[in-house]
């Protein structure tokens, strides 16, 4: 992939996690090119190629606007009863942890082998920002830049469509990320924060290496691992709530 289009991903990728919408305006271009780890030229390039296809618009002494939806609209659109059905009952997060584990297995195994420098970068970058955010107690945060941290992965596989069906579940994974995090942290904290942080430094270890099987067997140890933490902390929550519904015993 041409530099210049790999800009453009990763602009775009910006763009729709942070959920900019049409007629809003985008940071200026030093600070895009530091939170993308690029030169502000290449900013620049990817900001021009993205106006001429309509996504953007420059306004002279004003800067750059979102113009248009951005790519893969029916995807959004698509997930919203997703979302919906997801709030409504938490159990559905299984089917999310499934359907990670089946992208994020090719992603993994794919951004160990096609991830350039710049890309390794934003993984750490991201990765770091996770662990000061744990470090601080700002959950909220956590589970942003952790979902951002399997974003940045995804956009280092290089491949279009994996790309955008992972940034069309960005707002799913995020609230099941989110809350996942916050059953796990608030039964075994300290334990928990440990073993997520040692697992998701493994992962970027593994890309980092360039050793993709590596790669792919990390996330599916760390996901499978969130899968069987949460399973059993939903089951000892049943369990509870079953004994609470014995009557009174008559025993003194």
């Amino acid at each position: 992939m041409r530099l210049a289009d790999h800009v453009v991903e990763k602009l775009l990728a910006l763009v729709q996690a942070r959920g900019v919408q049409p007629g809003q305006r985008l940071p200026a271009e030093r600070l895009l090119a530091a939170e993308l780890g690029v030169s502000r030229t290449s900013v620049r390039e990817a900001i021009q190629k993205l106006t001429s296809q309509g996504v953007l618009a420059t306004r002279r002494g004003d800067g750059t606007y979102v113009q248009s939806n951005m790519p893969a609209e029916w995807l959004q659109e698509a997930m919203g009863p997703l979302a919906r059905l997801i709030d409504s009952d938490q159990h559905y997060r299984y089917d999310v942890l499934e359907t990670r584990h089946a992208l994020e297995s090719s992603t993994a195994w794919l951004a160990a082998q096609r991830a350039t420098p710049e890309d390794k970068l934003h993984i750490k970058r991201c990765f770091d920002v996770m662990v000061q955010h744990q470090q601080d107690g700002h959950s909220e945060l956590a589970a942003r830049a952790d979902a951002q941290f399997h974003l940045a992965i995804a956009e280092a596989s290089h491949n279009l469509v994996l790309v955008q069906v992972m940034q069309s579940l960005f707002n799913v994974v995020l609230s099941t990320v989110a809350h996942n995090r916050h059953v796990m942290f608030r039964l075994s904290a300290p334990r928990t924060v440990q073993e997520l942080t040692l697992q998701h430094q493994s992962l970027m270890q593994a890309i980092l290496d360039g050793d993709p099987q590596r790669a792919r067997e990390c996330i599916g140890e760390h996901l499978e691992h969130v899968r069987a933490t949460i399973q059993q902390l939903d089951e000892d929550q049943a369990r509870r709530e079953r004994s609470m519904r014995l009557p009174p015993s008559d025993l003194a």
